[in-house]
């Protein structure tokens, strides 16, 4: 028991400190979750859009602005309908918002382009 004591002594103030360090370099994990890395990688590729796509685009009025700074950059993909081991292009599925969904596209990560085969407006 004292050497638990002891622990605590150092760990808990170690903790606080480490913790205020990093909160004011603005340092996060939230960059190394699959989701956060997944979206990071899309947003560096160049964007391609099925015909599907363009007509859905028009159809329910939405620009590439949209779907770049809200629904790839905001989204939550969904892992289970996916198929990230795929090779040379794996493909995701992500929905936006991430509660109560109203979009959802598909596309496909390559190593130099991302293209967006589907997009569908749920509600």
């Amino acid at each position: 028991m004292k050497k638990f004591k002891f622990y605590l002594i150092g760990f808990i103030p170690g903790l606080i400190l480490v913790f205020f360090i990093l909160n004011k370099k603005g340092a996060s994990c939230s960059g190394y979750l699959p989701n956060s890395r997944v979206i990071a990688e899309t947003l560096s590729k160049e964007f391609k859009y099925s015909e599907e796509v363009k007509n859905a685009m028009a159809i329910n009025k939405i620009d590439e602005k949209f779907i770049k700074d809200s629904i790839i950059t905001q989204g939550k993909v969904d892992f289970d309908r996916s198929n990230a081991q795929q090779k040379p292009c794996p493909t995701y599925i992500i929905t936006y918002p991430e509660k109560n969904p109203k979009y959802e596209i598909g596309f496909e990560k390559c190593e130099e382009t991302m293209t967006v085969n589907s997009l569908k407006k749920l509600k």
